[in-house]
Formats: C-alpha cells, sequence, structure tokens
C-alpha cells in the first residue's frame, strides 16, 4: 500500500500535489510536511513539522507512519537563492542528500525529487533543448540541481535507489502564492488584474520561457512515481514540457477574456536568469519511457486561472464571452 511523505508540502507545488495525492490514495495515506505550520490546503489529512535538513526527524517521520513514497519539494528557488546563495546551497543539496541516505538504508523507500530548467545555461541549446546537451547553470538554483541530478543518478547505481526526476519548467498555478522563481510573473500577473492594477512585468515582453500548467505538473509527477520501475531508464531527470509563451502571448490572450487587464514591462536581474534558459524544450525520452503527455495549452490554461483565481478573490470582473 503507497504510504507517501510530502516534504515541503506548504509551498505552490506541494499544496497541489499534497491535494492530487490525498485523491488518489486517501486522505490518511499522504502524510504533509513543512518546516512552517500547515496551511489551507494540507489540513485535511495528517501534517508533521518537520525540518528538511534533520536526518533524524526525516527518519523518526518515515518510521512512525511507515511510509515507502516521499516527494522531496523543499528548496530555496531562483530569485531567492540569488540573495542568499549559500543558503539556497545549503538547503537543496543537504535536504536531498537526507532523503536519498534514508533511501540508500531502506531500499523499499521511493523517492521524487525535483529538478527544474535552471540546470542549463548560456551555452545549451535554446529551442527544443534536447535531454543531453551542454548545462553550465548561472545560479546557485540551477547550480544545486544539477548537482542534485548527478547525485540522483549516483544513488540509484550505487546503492540500488529507486529515485525519480523531472526538470520542471515553469510551474503556473493559482491556488497558493509564488515562491521566489524567475518564472513567477506568470503567476503574478492574474493576481494583479483580477484586482484591477496594471501588472509590472520583471521580464521583457518578447521572453520566451518553457511553461506548465500546475494541474499537468502534479499529473506528470504522480506518472513518473506509479510507472514501472523498468520503464524509467533515466535516473538524472526527464526533461518535461507543455508550453512556451512570452509575457507578451500571455497578456494578450488574459486580454481576450478579461478586458481590464493592464500590463507594463520593467526588467530587473530575472531578466538575465531567464536569458540563459530555454525558449522552449524536447521531452521525446518522457513521452517515450513513461506515456507523458500534457494537458492544458495556454487559453485553456488562461480560461482556467481566471475563473478559478476569481473566485478565490470574490472578484466581480467582467469576462470577454
Amino acid at each position: 500500500m503507497t504510504k507517501c511523505l510530502v516534504i515541503g508540502a506548504c509551498g505552490q507545488l506541494g499544496i497541489e500535489l499534497t491535494a492530487g495525492l490525498r485523491a488518489k490514495y486517501g486522505h490518511t495515506q499522504v502524510i504533509a510536511s513543512d518546516i512552517h505550520p500547515a496551511k489551507e490546503g494540507t489540513q485535511n489529512g495528517p501534517f508533521e513539522v518537520l525540518d528538511a535538513m534533520d536526518f533524524g526527524a526525516i527518519k523518526r517521520v518515515v518510521e512512525k507512519h511507515e511510509v515507502n513514497v516521499i516527494y522531496h519539494l523543499a528548496a530555496i528557488l531562483s530569485a531567492k537563492g540569488e540573495a542568499n546563495p549559500i543558503m539556497a546551497w545549503d538547503l537543496n543539496m543537504t535536504s536531498l542528500l537526507n532523503v536519498l541516505n534514508l533511501a540508500k538504508d531502506n531500499n523499499d523507500i521511493q523517492i521524487f525529487w525535483p529538478s527544474s530548467i535552471a540546470v542549463f545555461g548560456s551555452l545549451t541549446p535554446k529551442d527544443a533543448t534536447p535531454q543531453n546537451c551542454v548545462m553550465n547553470p548561472n545560479t546557485v538554483y540551477g547550480i544545486s540541481k544539477l548537482a542534485g541530478e548527478r547525485w540522483c543518478e549516483y544513488y540509484n547505481e550505487k546503492y540500488g535507489v529507486d529515485v525519480r526526476s523531472v526538470r520542471y519548467p515553469g510551474l503556473i498555478g493559482y491556488k497558493t502564492l509564488p515562491g521566489g522563481g524567475t518564472t513567477d510573473y506568470a503567476v503574478d500577473i492574474f493576481y494583479k488584474v483580477l484586482q484591477g492594477e496594471t501588472y509590472e512585468c520583471f521580464l521583457e515582453k518578447d521572453c520566451y520561457l518553457p511553461m506548465m500548467y500546475m494541474d499537468d505538473a502534479v499529473k506528470a509527477t504522480i506518472d513518473i512515481m506509479e510507472a514501472d520501475k523498468t520503464s524509467i531508464k533515466i535516473r538524472s531527470s526527464y526533461n518535461l514540457a507543455a508550453i512556451s509563451f512570452s509575457p507578451t502571448e500571455l497578456y494578450n490572450e488574459i486580454k481576450k477574456q478579461l478586458s481590464e487587464a493592464e500590463i507594463s514591462y520593467n526588467p530587473d536581474f530575472r531578466q538575465a536568469i531567464a536569458d540563459s534558459w530555454p525558449n522552449s524544450i524536447a521531452d521525446d525520452e518522457a513521452r517515450k519511457d513513461w506515456g507523458w503527455e500534457h494537458s492544458f495549452d495556454l487559453p485553456k490554461m488562461v480560461s482556467e486561472i481566471i475563473q478559478g483565481l476569481s473566485k478565490q478573490l470574490g472578484n466581480n470582473l467582467s469576462y470577454n464571452k
């Protein structure tokens, strides 16, 4: 029987993944955990306050709940990581090694760890970035993710740890506030325009980046963990793709559905980070090995977020039909 622990369950992805796992396996089968107290969305099942840097604490929670699947999401993201690179490195690396070492000592435990398009860099092919290519990340977040991929592959080869990973593109959802990433503009803009404010974008209007709606990200995460062990050919991290667009294209789609929306552009330090990342991703291996396919294109995603977030904010702005 699957018994899951989600580390970092109060984050943007964590809240939605926890909900998806509980819908699939049952509320009592999924233990949410975070260094912060439970948030709305994690309170309808077991919750543990847990420091991902504390190996002993993780082990105690795993043993207490008889956990056999760990989703390790705790991390400091790209933009926040640049403000405190040593802290970001310490958290991102130590917490990963904690769960890998726990699984090394108990091979019945399966690990999911997310990588990111931040592993790529200025020397990486920009369009349809392949699974295997030059990687020269220019942020501590990207450096930690690239190192993490190597650790995951190492622990699988040396110790037989069943660790699985995907390189997430920018993730877009509306149920929680964004967590300090370079692609957060694609979340921030909805909050601003639905409250009648002009959104000031921190990236250039024609900056293309790979993106994914949160429902697709949750689906991909569960799908790779449920795939037969023999079908997982890549133990570093799989490229994962859905849609690519620029801030202007996102704004134009929002404008079709919400005529009041306004935007301005004032690029900041995050533009240099975005410039080092791909425009689009080739994810043939994920589609071939474990059947990945996305469901949300840009219009469908925008419609879903506007309707859902409008209700969440109690907003009465009109929609174009």
